[in-house]
């Protein structure tokens, strides 16, 4: 039985069917996403999306928005497309015809028009932009054609495209196929088969294509797509016949052969663990040589601290040791150039935000854990001195060390000083600003797994000896400016206002390696987080009881924002609960940790099926939001699954 399989019933039923998404990438930034009925319900959905560093260098463009595939039989056509257009109306309703839908090894969708079952698998080929489907016409009594009808947009997945006199209509035969660009700038489309298509010029814009998901954002949610005709291929019972849309031209004669060769190295989602590595795999990014980690998708970035938060779950978490080192690499010189130069990389976004120095030295230590701290000690030691000393130093532009407390603080009026990033009108929804409690939690972290990092280390014995002063400065400190007499941690304190609110900041504190508080401050913490914020989709960004609750990530996009991070679960958070509960409770949290996990196993098959979403709702029924696979996510569940594994290897 395949963990992931949809039968006709759910298939049938759009209401169920459109929430379900699912997502295929090739590690170089292009992905394939639309729903498991192929009706695209977002703007960023497409069959063929592509990053072109010659227009945008973190940009991505739909090129191939869909194919539509009918089945002509005694001249009778059965059209197996579905869009929405204008009003909510739904054509040509393809989606009757399908009796499953299965997406263990390739997305597999199988479809029976009369005495016709047909089968088609969508495979996206690794560090290339192309992808590949394969119709096999599985029974049929009578002679059979297929026909295939591409959706063009060519244009930025956020942006839209409108009827215009700008497109460039020319199609050029190709081997087995066409070629097309409809606009300057554009890479050509190759659109080819296995086998000998008859290509039929019927040039149309089709009007009013609507993406519902945005008409719901309260964002546009209208364009026209072209269609420059369609290719008619005969096929008979047993055959298989394969597409192949990509910016470069294939030998049709290889198609076979690709895409046997890319079946043999997928990992089959067949568990819960298997998703997970699979969703993982595909935040990877190779650019230009370089390797790094997008942030989610369909609209993710590489961003500074979604890279080093995620990245002992989506590599060490899955034995992808050299994986992280390639990553890390890239990450580690571009905070260096900031550190030498003040220049911000042009692929990872965010690297001068003050909390990123922490985040990269706590990944380091996670690295340490997870494969050795003698080869830690070996890649990273350099790095880390750098950056520990940079920072106690004062060079960080918006790190400032206390000289009497050693606690440090930043600027989080206008700009981000934190993961709880997100503004309306110029104006920070969060301005967590001053000292931040779990930036504070990741410094003195750092200063001891530095001080470990050094140990034995006869040439750096002094900078030893300073850091671990440093944190013993800073711990008393740290619990009279943060712990308060109700027994949890104030959010960030900020001159003589320090906030009440109940975040999952203090989850983060609690759960690092090396912490100020002792085990009874830390229970006391997290008996709090535990009744306050503790969903089944990870912890709550604020609680219920807390002034300006909005569990909900909905309605026009000033909403959303007020919203993101006042209420809405956050799933990554979990992993933190997750190392605080056991540093607590020791081996016997294990059970109670490993039951939490069914959460976000039930999940699999919601939303983005084998993935999870950025947000969860705060309140019942928690559904997923924002981004539909995200990188954090997905690295904090694996992250407490290794954990676990660990406790009870058998």
């Amino acid at each position: 039985m395949s963990y992931l399989k949809f039968d006709r019933n759910q298939m049938m039923n759009l209401d169920h069917a459109l929430t379900k998404e699912m997502l295929r990438t090739n590690q170089t930034g292009a992905y394939h996403c639309t729903t498991v009925v192929d009706c695209n319900t977002r703007k960023q959905h497409g069959l063929l999306v592509i990053p072109i560093p010659e227009l945008d260098p973190n940009g991505s463009y739909v090129m191939l928005s869909s194919l539509d595939e009918t089945v002509i039989q005694h001249g009778a056509k059965f059209n197996l497309g579905l869009h929405r257009y204008s009003g909510g109306v739904y054509s040509p309703k393809g989606h009757k015809y399908i009796r499953e839908f299965d997406c263990e090894n390739v997305p597999r969708t199988t479809y029976r028009v009369g005495g016709v079952v047909l089968t088609r698998e969508k495979i996206f080929i690794s560090n290339e932009n192309r992808i590949l489907i394969r119709y096999t016409l599985v029974e049929a009594h009578s002679a059979t054609t297929l026909q295939f009808r591409p959706f063009l947009a060519f244009r930025e997945v956020n942006s839209l495209v409108q009827q215009n006199s700008n497109i460039n209509t020319a199609v050029e035969t190709t081997a087995n196929g066409v070629s097309t660009c409809l606009y300057p700038g554009y890479p050509r489309l190759f659109m080819q088969f296995s086998r000998k298509a008859e290509w039929v010029s019927e040039p149309n814009w089709y009007n009013g294509i609507e993406y519902v998901k945005d008409l719901e954002r309260g964002v546009p949610y209208t364009e026209d797509l072209w269609v420059p005709g369609y290719f008619e291929v005969p096929i008979k019972k047993g055959e298989s016949v394969i597409f192949s849309a990509g910016i470069s031209e294939v030998n049709p004669r290889s198609l076979a052969k690709m895409y046997e060769q890319e079946i043999a190295v997928r990992t089959p989602r067949s568990s819960f663990y298997n998703c997970l590595k699979n969703a993982a795999k595909q935040f990877y990014m190779n650019l230009d040589g370089h390797e790094y980690m997008l942030s989610g998708y369909p609209w993710g970035k590489v961003l500074a601290r979604n890279t080093y938060m995620s990245l002992p779950g989506n590599t060490l978490a899955i034995d992808h040791p050299h994986d992280f080192e390639d990553i890390t690499e890239s990450a580690n010189a571009a905070l260096i150039r900031f550190k030498e130069t003040g220049e911000l990389d042009k692929i990872i976004q965010g690297i001068d935000q003050p909390d990123i120095p922490m985040w990269a030295l706590w990944c380091i230590q996670q690295y340490a854990k997870a494969v050795s701290l003698e080869d830690a000690r070996k890649r990273y030691t350099d790095f880390t001195v750098t950056i520990l000393d940079w920072i106690l130093a004062g060079g960080h532009p918006n790190i400032f060390v206390d000289a009497n407390t050693g606690l440090i603080s930043s600027n989080g009026e206008r700009q981000a000083a934190s993961w709880m990033y997100s503004q309306f009108n110029g104006h920070m929804v969060v301005p967590r600003s001053g000292y931040l409690v779990e930036n504070n939690a990741l410094m003195y972290n750092a200063l001891l797994f530095g001080a470990q990092l050094l140990e034995g280390d006869v040439t750096l014995i002094e900078t030893r000896e300073r850091w671990l002063a440093h944190a013993e400065k800073m711990k008393q400190p740290y619990v009279d400016t943060f712990l308060n007499d109700y027994g949890y941690l104030y959010d960030y304190v900020n001159g003589s206002y320090a906030d009440p609110s109940v975040r999952p900041n203090m989850a983060i504190a609690i759960g690092m390696d090396y912490s100020p508080l002792d085990r009874r401050q830390r229970k006391s913490v997290l008996d709090v987080v535990t009744r306050e914020l503790l969903t089944p989709k990870g912890l709550r960004t604020l609680s219920p009881k807390s002034y300006g609750y909005r569990p909900f990530y909905v309605g026009s996009p000033a909403e959303r924002e007020q919203a993101m991070h006042n209420g809405p679960a956050r799933p990554w958070l979990i992993s933190f609960y997750a190392d605080a509960y056991i540093k607590v409770f020791g081996l016997s949290g294990a059970s109670y940790i490993d039951r939490m996990l069914i959460g976000f196993e039930d999940e699999m098959s919601q939303g983005c099926i084998g993935s999870l979403s950025q947000m969860y709702d705060g309140n019942p029924p928690f559904s997923g939001r924002g981004t539909i696979s995200h990188a954090t996510n997905i690295a904090g569940v694996l992250r407490t699954l290794r954990m676990l594994k660990k406790l009870n290897p058998f």
